[in-house]
C-alpha cells in the first residue's frame, strides 16, 4: 500500500533523505511558473508518498496538460533507466543480486561504478574539453558549505523543520501544478 508506515520507514532510513533532513543537501534554487522553490525533487513512480522532494508520475492523467507532463516524466525516467542499464552492461557487480549487502556497501559500489564509468568516458574525450569540465566542477563545488551548530535544540528544531518541508503534501501539489503549467506553456513555443 503506497504511503504506508513501512514505506515511510524505508524512506526515513534512506541516506538520501537523511542528508536532506539534516540540511546537507546541495542547494537548489529555481523558479517554476513564477513561484520560487529551494528544494530539489526526484522523479519517482506511483509507489512513493506525496512529498515535496518526490515528483510522482501522474497515473491515469486526465486532460492534455497532464498527459503531456506524464509523457515527459516517463521519458526522463526511461533516460535514468537507460543510464543504469549502461552501468549494468559495463560492471557485472551492478547486475548481481544485492539483498545481502548493507546500504553503505551498495552506496559505495554504485558510486565507484559511476566514477569509473565517468573516468572511462572522460578518457575518451579531448584533453582540452576535460580541462574545461574539471574547471567548471571546481566552480560548482566551491558553494558547498558546512555549518556547525553549537545548540542541540536549534539543530533539532532545524531537523524537524526540514523533515516537515520534505514531507509536505501541499508543497508536492504546488510543485506538480506549477510543473504542469510550465511544461504546457513551453510546449506551445
Amino acid at each position: 500500500m503506497p504511503g504506508s508506515l513501512s514505506d515511510i520507514t524505508v524512506l526515513d532510513r534512506s541516506p538520501l533523505f537523511a542528508e536532506l533532513t539534516r540540511g546537507r543537501a546541495p542547494t537548489a534554487n529555481y523558479t517554476i511558473n513564477n513561484h520560487a522553490y529551494t528544494m530539489g525533487y526526484y522523479l519517482a513512480d506511483g509507489i512513493y508518498p506525496r512529498w515535496a522532494t518526490i515528483m510522482k508520475t501522474i497515473s491515469q492523467p486526465q486532460g492534455a496538460k497532464r498527459q503531456l507532463v506524464a509523457r515527459m516524466q516517463e521519458a526522463c525516467r526511461k533516460d535514468i533507466e537507460r543510464a543504469f542499464g549502461v552501468l549494468q552492461a559495463r560492471f557485472n557487480i551492478v547486475r548481481v543480486p544485492a539483498r545481502g549487502w548493507s546500504d553503505e556497501y551498495m552506496y559505495y559500489i554504485m558510486k565507484t561504478c559511476i566514477i569509473l564509468h565517468n573516468m572511462i568516458i572522460e578518457d575518451e574525450r579531448d584533453i582540452l574539453e576535460n580541462e574545461r569540465n574539471a574547471a567548471q566542477l571546481q566552480i560548482d563545488t566551491s558553494n558547498t558549505r558546512c555549518q556547525v551548530s553549537r545548540d542541540p535544540n536549534e539543530e533539532y528544531a532545524q531537523f524537524m523543520l526540514n523533515s516537515q518541508r520534505i514531507r509536505s503534501t501541499e508543497a508536492h501539489s504546488a510543485i506538480r501544478n506549477d510543473l504542469i503549467e510550465h511544461l504546457w506553456s513551453r510546449a506551445g513555443e
